[in-house]
């Protein structure tokens, strides 16, 4: 047997969420079982058990679409992955369970001596980061990039791979509290997400060719990014944070003739070929584990204190994210 979080019919994640007991699946020749030891709590996660995220749920169903784990058992025709092995699963929900068992394909092997907690948050964030900086727009060192919701799980990612590549970001942010910190993570200018901070944005960055915006916020924040970016420039859109729609000025389409291209990780993954999907999370692995690549956690609370993990989650201003300890 094994514990895992579950539910059975969408609604409040607080109120629907079960701590439940699950028989373990036997082992098929290629499946491997895989004790997950840390998982995160996202947006998306709550989104999903809510029934508002992208993809309907069909429960009873276990959330989570990240986390972490070892191998501890495999099946005998296994050949890539053997017990002690940490990994990370690459399927779309099912996480927030102390067991796991799949297709070995299902999972991606990660450096031995990796923090499990930020190898928890890997899947989704940093690789929503690299696919903006590298899936839509040729980028050149030394280029600058600017975006929204700078203090995001992403929009952290953002700023550590740019400097990584040798990129420049520009951020915007709601509080202004969250400048020092930024700056200190990479950032090479940050700004308040308002008509100030926008002003401020224009001169600083008077005479930087702005081929590439990354939004996670939509309505009024997303027009001021349009506003900064140059003629023919990329705006992405990857979140509705505001929960406001994106509207597009029609000076921007007629004058600017820029482009709004759209990114869900989620379909991402699901369309990579596996070459592609390793040629992604090897490099953002080696820097995880380098220390070079980090996402701020604000508390890891124990599975059996869900609702406790979930009320946290959905406070606004926290310092990073709330983690599930699954073991």
């Amino acid at each position: 047997m094994s514990r895992c979080l579950s539910f059975a019919a969408t609604g409040n994640p607080a109120e629907v969420l079960e701590l439940i007991e699950r028989p373990l699946p036997p082992l098929g020749a290629h499946d491997v079982r895989v004790h997950m030891r840390y998982a995160p709590i996202n947006p998306a996660d709550l989104n999903f058990i809510e029934g508002t995220y992208g993809r309907p749920a069909h429960p009873p169903a276990i959330p989570g679409h990240e986390g972490c784990g070892e191998v501890v058992e495999t099946g005998p025709a296994v050949t890539s992955l053997a017990p002690g092995d940490v990994v990370i699963p690459l399927l779309g929900a099912g996480c927030w369970t102390r067991h796991m068992t799949a297709a070995e394909h299902f999972f991606a092997k990660l450096p031995a001596g990796i923090d499990r907690v930020q190898a928890s948050m890997l899947r989704i964030n940093p690789v929503t980061a690299w696919r903006l900086l590298k899936g839509f727009v040729p980028l050149a060192e030394g280029d600058w990039i600017v975006q929204n919701a700078g203090n995001s799980g992403v929009g952290r990612a953002v700023i550590q791979l740019a400097r990584h590549f040798g990129l420049k970001t520009a951020s915007f942010v709601r509080r202004p509290e969250l400048f020092d910190e930024l700056r200190a993570l990479g950032g090479d200018a940050v700004f308040l997400d308002d008509e100030a901070g926008l002003a401020e944005a224009k001169e600083r960055l008077q005479g930087v060719e702005l081929r590439l915006a990354v939004n996670a916020v939509g309505g009024d924040s997303a027009i001021r990014l349009m506003d900064l970016l140059s003629p023919e420039g990329s705006l992405v859109t990857y979140g509705a944070m505001s929960r406001r729609s994106l509207k597009v000025p029609n000076k921007f389409l007629i004058f600017k003739d820029l482009s709004l291209r759209g990114l869900w990780i989620t379909r991402w993954f699901e369309q990579a070929g596996t070459a592609e999907l390793f040629e992604v999370l090897d490099p953002l692995a080696k820097l995880v584990a380098h220390g070079e690549l980090l996402q701020p956690v604000a508390e890891i609370v124990p599975m059996a204190d869900f609702r406790r993990a979930i009320q946290l989650a959905q406070e606004s201003g926290r310092a990073g994210k709330i983690v599930l300890d699954l073991a």
